[in-house]
């Protein structure tokens, strides 16, 4: 899986729905062999950016069974992103359906477990029917497609990576839509992103927009802190209307109260990052990424023992318990896995 990575395969088929106004959405069709759609030049996908997506896996079991990992969480983070642009998205129950169908035809392509890998979906909704003025669409397409992934950082848990705050852009305005999971956000971080990774840092980490002075979150990820204490460690994660609730990061803080962790949600200045003994970046793709240094101006916070000191004991105890749930191998006493 080291060599598979995190990019776009061809697989069997995806599955696309069409709402029309008036109709509503169709029943959804299998398309195979053809990875294009056709648009109408004044989409308002194009025009008028909207277009919001999601990110979730199907793993394989060892006992030869496929399973999604907490769909239900995606199909309510689309209705938000939905809800806050105007777009009309499938309820919980028919989204669960299509993540199922789609993953069940591209079944060859689930990565084998123990392999590390998933089936990684896609799940987009965009504006295809045409406007000018300023409006919502008369027609919507959602989309599910499915490929095979492995990490989506080289490396994965295995190396911690430098990180840096990122100067002069901001990711999210406050009552913006940083807590919704729309295209436009990804689009105004790639120049940040790309300039940073070409200085030598992997991950860039934004502080919120209002004060540059709180932690709100990674490019493409959630941050989390983690404090060691004698009887219990402490997790944190920012507090924040501008951050998007990453599904992996509510596991995880569900899962950290489990094993007996203190969690925190709160308001996080940079200067905390003298305080945490381990740091990381959390998401479907990515999981947990540890950072083993996040540099900010003239200044280098070294997390832990650094880039050389390997995976903060707390970070991998809770990876390892998320892998094992998504994986089978652990009694999935939350009920979040949704075989296929």
């Amino acid at each position: 899986m080291e060599q598979l990575g995190f990019e776009f395969r061809e697989t069997n088929s995806h599955l696309k729905f069409t709402w029309r106004e008036g109709v509503g959405w169709d029943e959804g069709e299998l398309v195979a062999g053809e990875p294009f759609i056709k648009v109408h030049i004044a989409a308002t996908s194009l025009h008028y950016g909207q277009s919001c997506f999601e990110g979730l896996k199907a793993f394989a079991h060892k006992d030869g069974s496929v399973a999604l990992f907490r769909p239900d969480e995606n199909a309510k983070r689309m209705q938000n992103s939905g809800l806050r642009t105007m777009m009309p998205a499938l309820d919980t129950d028919k989204f669960v359906d299509a993540c199922v169908r789609v993953t069940r035809d591209n079944l060859a392509f689930v990565p084998p477990y123990g392999s590390g890998g998933a089936l990684y979906l896609r799940p987009l909704l965009f504006g295809s029917g045409p406007r000018i003025g300023l409006m919502p669409a008369a027609e919507y397409t959602f989309l599910v497609m499915a490929m095979p992934v492995g990490d989506y950082y080289k490396g994965g848990l295995a190396s911690p990576v430098r990180a840096t705050i990122v100067e002069g852009f901001d990711r999210a305005a406050p009552q913006g839509v940083g807590n919704v999971k729309v295209a436009g956000n990804y689009a105004a971080d790639l120049l940040p992103n790309q300039i940073n990774k070409k200085a030598g840092f992997p991950i860039s980490l934004y502080l919120d927009a209002k004060t540059h002075t709180k932690i709100e979150e990674f490019s493409t990820s959630n941050f989390f802190g983690i404090k060691h204490g004698t009887l219990a460690s402490t997790f944190v994660t920012p507090l924040s209307d501008a951050v998007l609730p990453s599904i992996t990061n509510k596991s995880l803080m569900r899962v950290a109260e489990h094993e007996g962790m203190i969690v925190e949600r709160r308001e996080i200045d940079v200067e905390e990052l003298d305080w945490f003994d381990e740091v990381a970046a959390v998401g479907t793709a990515v999981v947990i990424t540890p950072v083993g240094s996040i540099n900010h101006g003239e200044k280098e916070y070294v997390i832990g023992a650094g880039l050389d000191g390997g995976v903060g004991g707390e970070s991998r105890r809770l990876y390892d318990r998320i892998r094992a749930i998504q994986q089978g191998d652990d009694e999935d006493i939350f009920g979040w896995n949704v075989k296929v």
